[in-house]
């Protein structure tokens, strides 16, 4: 009997189990967007790294193991979503998965997680985001952040780019593979704007209302929405447009009711609009 019925992604990135980000926040957003979600976790935290303390376990020795399993099982994905990868190893490991994994019925989104702000993230080397940028080439739809986009074109890193600087960035990292992208968290002014490129379409700046702090695992919910959307065959444009005002709607309560930054978002209050 098959196990490949329903509609899959697989999911390769860290487990939080508090603070809601990563594999905690993909597994029930993608499956009440009516899709199975199968995680690889590349490590384990008890709590994300923006706590002042938190346990943390590598998980990059027992992945091979792992997907070896799902190998036996003749499992296929129509999807697959990476996110966090903590090392030069886990890279290659991913780009191992995909060269497996992906075929002509498979939409690949590559979240390239590496730094915001201008700046690399502490466990981030210039080694290791050249080597994100091998996984680029594989990818369908890619979500970077300014910086992450920054990272990887070479583009020396501002808050405001105009439209045509950001364009030639996704004509840069199309070229390279994917035909879809979007370039988040761009600040203008008290919006946030998201950049959307398709190929063989008008591009387009997607603004919502800037609400509140930055927060955790909000990279996670967009990149989710996107996947499960790309899965289930909607519009791109359209589907930038819900993950923002879904983010959004989610942002507000959560500052409404005082959740500490460090928490997350209070995504569950709307999981059956998805």
């Amino acid at each position: 009997m098959s196990h490949n019925i329903q509609k899959k992604i697989a999911v390769i990135n860290d487990f939080s189990g508090f603070g809601r980000c990563s594999i905690t926040v993909s597994l029930p957003i993608i499956s009440a967007m009516k899709i199975q979600c199968c995680p690889i976790p590349t490590a384990i935290f008890s709590n994300h790294t923006g706590f002042d303390s938190f346990y943390y376990n590598d998980y990059t020795d027992y992945m091979e193991k792992y997907i070896d399993e799902w190998k036996k099982l003749n499992l296929t994905f129509n999807g697959i979503y990476t996110g966090f990868l903590g090392s030069a190893n886990q890279i290659e490991i991913v780009e191992s998965f995909l060269n497996y994994f992906k075929n002509q019925n498979t939409t690949v989104v590559i979240d390239p997680v590496m730094g915001d702000y201008g700046k690399l993230y502490p466990t981030y080397t210039k080694e290791l985001s050249q080597k994100m940028f091998h996984l680029v080439k594989y990818a369908d739809i890619l979500t970077p952040n300014l910086t992450e986009a920054c990272i990887l074109t070479n583009t020396p890193y501002k808050e405001d780019y105009t439209e045509d600087i950001l364009y030639n960035m996704c004509e840069t990292l199309s070229k390279h593979g994917p035909k879809k992208i979007v370039i988040s968290g761009i600040h203008l002014g008290d919006d946030i704007g998201n950049y959307v490129f398709e190929h063989g379409r008008e591009p387009i700046m997607l603004k919502v209302h800037k609400i509140g702090e930055s927060r955790a695992g909000t990279g996670d919910v967009f990149a989710s929405i996107i996947s499960a959307d790309a899965v289930n065959g909607n519009d791109f444009y359209s589907s930038v447009k819900k993950a923002s005002s879904f983010i959004t709607k989610c942002i507000d309560l959560t500052t409404k009711l005082n959740i500490p930054i460090t928490d997350g978002v209070c995504f569950e209050e709307f999981l059956t609009q998805l």
